[in-house]
């Protein structure tokens, strides 16, 4: 079937369209994407935890290798690839793609979380030393950025064997360098195993929460118990992964999944930026440990129990509309109707801001910085980062929801004037 001109209009606007700073950014990030990674593990464990010191405390050449790390980072993503063939929970159909048709998706992330929590617990009790997981935290990391590089190189070169309409929009461009960066085929399977969906929630997400379990038993290891500041850090992001998890479905319509071809870009963040940067506060715990009064950590925990609220609540309500606008939690919400047959909800949660989601991520963000203290600024790199990235995407959304829906979309932005923070921004 032949494409007719609008679609062929859309493909050329994507592929004249460069995203994060074009060909100069797809040659620059993964360069400083990865040395920025073993700066913060190495500052973290440093004494003095800074950022701003000048020459950077790096690792030597002897302490980035170490065989142990390749085993275990081999080892695990093959524990999670066989917990995702595994016949557990259901199936669950994506949207429609371009040539018609719907990739369906095993729903057993939580399943994988569960066993994988199962299985430490059995090794905990036969006295294997998980805390030496910071020990290895550099050459792990060292090993998570390899294997990024070369699945990347062979996702690049598979995609030529992908017929065009498998192809990402914005990932063939033609320039092998951003190509290589952003990503060319959309969906890449081996067979049924859909190799974006697994590495998205799985490996990287899911480690996230083993190597700050390890850095609970180094501090166990050190000082005799974990302190109350570790054990909030610990429960706060084990509660954001299994939430995700519990909630898997919701990711087939999110950008990573629909939009965004699979490259170095994701596999890199999948592999090794989620789970080596995201548990930062865990490991500068274990180096500078911080003392919690019971009303200072009673305001984090509640700070963290808004944002967690208006996360689930906005995003519960997104996924049932896209779903099924006329089910009755969403029925009587107020509408836009726009000219591709869809409508943009301006009521509820999303008509308090366009993106209430980004803002219950942020205060949970802010939430698990907060109890390593104010005498670092290390510990705060995510949430500093985490609002950078929700920024620029939803940056990223804004235009493309221009492009899709035209007026309605400028109607939409006067209803709900406010993009992330109410009043502000």
């Amino acid at each position: 079937m032949r494409p007719n001109s609008q679609e062929l209009k859309r493909k050329s606007s994507h592929d004249t369209e460069r995203e994060f700073g074009g060909t100069l950014g797809a040659i620059g990030i993964p360069i400083f994407l990865p040395l920025t990674v073993l700066f913060l593990i190495s500052t973290s464990r440093s004494p003095e935890a800074s950022v701003l010191q000048w020459p950077p405390s790096l690792p030597s050449t002897d302490q980035l290798w170490d065989p142990l790390a390749l085993v275990v980072l081999l080892c695990w993503i093959a524990l999670h690839a066989l917990l995702y063939l595994m016949p557990l929970g259901k199936v669950s159909e994506g949207l429609v793609l371009r040539d018609g048709s719907r990739l369906k998706y095993p729903i057993n992330g939580f399943h994988g979380l569960c066993i994988t929590g199962v299985l430490l617990m059995f090794l905990v009790g036969l006295g294997a030393p998980l805390g030496y997981l910071f020990e290895l935290l550099v050459p792990l990391a060292v090993c998570a950025i390899a294997v990024s590089f070369l699945f990347s190189v062979y996702l690049y070169i598979r995609s030529f064997l992908a017929p065009s309409h498998a192809l990402a929009l914005g990932g063939n461009t033609g320039n092998p360098l951003y190509d290589f960066f952003i990503g060319r085929e959309l969906n890449p399977r081996i067979g049924n195993f859909d190799l974006k969906y697994f590495c998205e929630l799985r490996p990287g997400l899911i480690g996230w929460v083993v190597i700050n379990l390890g850095m609970l038993m180094k501090e166990v290891e050190l000082r005799g118990s974990p302190s109350l500041a570790m054990i909030l850090v610990n429960s706060f992001q084990l509660l954001y992964v299994a939430d995700a998890l519990w909630n898997e479905e919701a990711v087939l319509t999110t950008m990573d999944i629909v939009h965004d071809g699979f490259g170095f870009m994701l596999v890199f963040g999948d592999l090794a930026w989620v789970p080596f940067t995201y548990s930062l506060q865990a490991s500068f715990l274990v180096v500078h440990p911080q003392a919690l009064s019971s009303l200072r950590a009673a305001v984090i925990i509640t700070l963290n129990g808004i944002g967690y609220y208006i996360f689930r609540k906005s995003n519960s309500q997104k996924n049932q509309f896209r779903r099924d606008p006329s089910h009755p939690s969403v029925a009587r919400l107020e509408t836009i109707a726009t000219a591709t047959g869809k409508r943009l909800l301006v009521s509820g949660w999303w008509g308090l801001v366009r993106h209430p989601n980004y803002l219950g991520d942020l205060l949970m963000a802010l939430a698990w910085s907060l109890p390593c203290g104010f005498s670092h600024l290390l510990p705060y790199f995510y949430v500093i980062y985490f609002a950078v990235l929700l920024i620029h995407r939803e940056d990223r959304d804004e235009r493309q929801c221009r492009t899709k829906y035209g007026l309605a979309w400028d109607t939409y932005c006067r209803r709900v004037p406010y993009r992330i923070f109410p009043y502000l921004y």
